[in-house]
């Protein structure tokens, strides 16, 4: 029997979280995180895992980088830090018929990741924050709110955790994909 501390394919869904242009200019270690974002989206696609991203105040902190933005139709704005009001599945909470586990992403770790993971928390959402496809400005901001996360019952994962617990074999067509996104021959 699979533990249910495993993220499964069919029971998550991906939120990446602000990734604009104007606020990565700002931030730690922005090339990692973007392309740990951009694997993360390409392997939910292999895996028919639902994606959604959401846009801080695009007007004045631009669009999503366009790497991302390539591959994310829809990307709602907000103005308020968390997503949980901007995105219709997360203000429902968790139904039967719908994916409980959201894998989140994005910027910054400290506010907009923090507040939209614990909203979901207390949606009835398992939460999953992505570390090495997160960041903040600075490190302590960054580290703190991990920690808070963590202490507040987020599951903190990295990259290659999610792709290959949603996987969850190899040998497949699906497995081979996955490992050409993470090795960077996809």
């Amino acid at each position: 029997m699979r533990s249910s501390q495993l993220l499964t394919a069919t029971s998550s869904r991906l939120l990446i979280v602000d990734m604009q242009e104007k606020l990565l200019a700002a931030m730690k270690e922005q090339e990692a995180v973007i392309s740990n974002c951009l694997k993360l989206v390409r392997g939910a696609n292999v895996l028919e895992v639902p994606v959604d991203a959401t846009e801080q105040y695009p007007k004045g902190l631009g669009g999503t980088v366009d790497t991302l933005a390539d591959l994310i139709a829809e990307r709602p704005a907000k103005m308020r830090f968390s997503c949980s009001e901007t995105l219709a599945w997360a203000k429902q909470g968790t139904a039967s018929d719908q994916p409980y586990q959201v894998v989140l992403a994005g910027i910054e770790a400290h506010v907009c990741v923090l507040q939209t993971a614990f909203d979901l928390l207390a949606n009835g959402f398992e939460v999953f924050v992505v570390a090495d496809a997160a960041t903040s400005r600075n490190r302590t901001d960054y580290e703190f709110g991990l920690k808070r996360m963590a202490d507040s019952g987020v599951q903190l994962v990295t990259t290659e955790m999610v792709l290959f617990e949603w996987c969850e074999v190899a040998g497949t067509d699906e497995f081979k994909q996955i490992s050409r996104i993470i090795t960077g021959r996809s």
